[in-house]
Formats: structure tokens, C-alpha cells, sequence
């Protein structure tokens, strides 16, 4: 089977990269909750990445175990490793962000649990064996690289994301999302390739695409809405209203969130028959950010003092 890996990188971007987890930390100790300035709207809309990705990035982890013994390809297994260890501090680090909002009055539990329940449970291990298993594993591999093209490409946007800073976005918080959305352009490819690797059929990957999309659309609207009805300064009102959907066409306008224009746009780009990851996002932009990361650097400072 093919590992998806012929499709040569884009011109001027570096080839595969040797993927490797770094051990970062951040201190939340003086981060507002509404850490974009006057954005209650935009910060929360951003915060539900914080809720959402913990629990899907742990089980894309105990996926892509399940998955390694099939591997046949040796580079293809080193990338799939170095992806499961950048996924699983990415959960850890947007967990202590979860802590910190707690400490601030707004608990979220109930959310984090609804989330828990779907990647465990419906989504999680089932009592099957011999060709059932075989094809549950490949489909949640198909699901998982479909939700990878939407990291990768929330990961572009938040390095392009120059009116983050412009409005005075905290910037602990941009190093985290950035630091994040760095690695997952980094590592874009891996999932889709695994996938190509163990399965490779169209009809599902597309229907998997499907499911991500809708999932992840759903999931996100119902995370806004958790977050504003339970912000203790909020209290369910921003401005004396609710939140509503013209809110993030207006401030996906303004480059405060990503613009659904290009999220739905997403769709289209995954189901051409010729799609690969490389031909989407920088990965020289993404090494370059992780070379200047104030946590990626002190990670890495701190690795090679060990080793001393």
C-alpha cells in the first residue's frame, strides 16, 4: 500500500522533518480570561480549543498506538512516533489553561466531560475482532486525519494571525497557540499518510471528512455558547446580548478568529482525489516560529542541560 508520501513538498519548503516533542511550560499566573482585550466574543470562540483538543489529542495518542504495529514503512513509523509525543504534550499544556479558567470562575467540567464522553465512548475501543477491528481502526484513522487538515490549517492561520497582536492578545497565550499550531503544520502530513499507508480508500476518507467537519463545526458552536453562559463576567451577555453567528463573521473579518469562509473552505481542498497535506501551510514558517517560541526555546534549553 502506498504511504501517501510520493507528493513532493511544496517548492522552497523543507522535505520531512524529524518530528520530536517539546517539553514546554507556561505561566498562566497573569493571563486575563478575556486575554484578547475588549474581545469576550473572540477570546471565547478561540477558548474552545482549550476545551476541545485535550481530550481528541489524547485519543488520537491511543489510535496511533494501536495502529504502529501495522506500520511497514520504518521512516513512516518514526514519523507516526514523533507525532504521538508532540500530540500528547499538546493535551498537557492546554490542560493547565483549562486549571487556570477554573481558578477564575468558570468550571469546564460539564463541557470537557460531553467531549471526554464522544472520544471514549463513541469513538473509543469496541468489543470487535479479526476484519471489524481492523476496518474501526482504519476508520478512526480517516477521522483523525480528516481533523488534522483543520489543525493544520488553524495552525497556519494562527501564525499568519498578525491582528492577534495588534489587539494586544496576551502574549503567553499566542505563544501557546502558536507553539501549537507550529507543530501541528509541521506534522500535518503524518496522519493522512498513515492513513494512505493502512487504508487509502477514497469513499472513507471522504465520509470520514465528513464526519470531522460536521463534528467539529457542531462542537465549537455548542463550546461558544458553554463559555459565554458560564462566564462569570459575562453571565451569558456580551454587550446585553447573546452571542450571535454574524459575530463570527464579523470578527473572522476583522483576523481575530479564523474566517469560516476558509474553514468551510477546508472541505473542498481534503476530498480532491489529489490531496496531500504538503501542498497546504508552511513548514518553513512553522520551524521558523518554532525557533523564536519563548517555551519551544526554554524546552529546548532545558533538554540539552539534562543531557550535560
Amino acid at each position: 500500500m502506498s504511504t501517501g508520501a510520493e507528493t513532493p513538498p511544496l517548492p522552497d519548503e523543507p522535505d520531512r522533518l524529524v518530528l520530536h516533542a517539546r517539553d514546554v511550560e507556561f505561566d498562566w499566573s497573569s493571563l486575563d480570561l478575556h486575554w484578547i482585550p475588549g474581545e469576550p466574543f473572540a477570546t471565547h470562540v478561540i477558548n474552545v480549543l482549550h476545551l476541545l483538543l485535550p481530550e481528541g489529542e489524547r485519543w488520537f495518542v491511543e489510535v496511533f498506538k494501536q495502529a504502529v504495529p501495522h506500520i511497514t514503512d520504518e521512516e513512516l513509523r518514526q514519523q507516526v512516533l514523533g507525532f504521538i509525543g508532540q500530540e500528547a504534550v499538546h493535551a498537557e499544556a492546554h490542560a493547565g489553561v483549562l486549571d487556570h479558567m477554573d481558578a477564575h470562575g468558570l468550571d469546564p467540567t460539564p463541557y470537557v466531560e460531553q467531549i471526554a464522553w464522544m472520544f471514549r465512548v463513541v469513538l473509543g475501543d469496541r468489543d470487535l475482532d479479526g476484519r471489524r477491528e481492523w476496518a474501526w481502526l482504519r476508520t478512526r484513522l480517516a477521522v483523525v486525519a480528516g481533523i488534522e487538515h483543520y489543525t493544520a490549517v488553524l495552525g497556519q492561520w494562527v501564525l499568519d494571525a498578525r491582528k492577534l497582536d495588534e489587539a494586544g492578545a496576551d502574549p503567553t497565550m499566542l505563544d501557546l497557540l502558536r507553539w501549537h499550531g507550529a507543530e501541528e503544520v509541521e506534522h500535518r502530513a503524518v496522519a493522512y499518510d498513515l492513513f494512505m499507508h493502512l487504508d487509502g480508500g477514497y469513499p472513507r476518507r471522504a465520509l470520514a471528512m465528513g464526519v470531522a467537519a460536521t463534528a467539529l463545526a457542531v462542537l465549537w458552536v455548542r463550546g461558544v455558547r458553554f463559555l459565554v453562559a458560564n462566564d462569570p463576567y459575562l453571565r451569558g451577555r456580551i454587550g446585553g446580548e447573546r452571542p450571535r453567528a454574524r459575530w463570527a463573521l464579523r470578527d473572522g473579518r476583522r483576523g481575530l478568529i479564523p474566517h469560516l469562509a476558509r474553514l468551510a473552505g477546508a472541505i473542498p481542498e481534503y476530498l480532491r482525489r489529489k490531496y496531500h497535506p504538503s501542498h497546504y501551510g508552511s513548514t518553513s514558517q512553522a520551524v521558523a516560529y518554532l525557533a523564536s517560541s519563548p517555551a519551544a526555546r526554554a524546552a529546548e534549553a532545558a533538554e540539552q542541560g539534562a543531557h550535560r
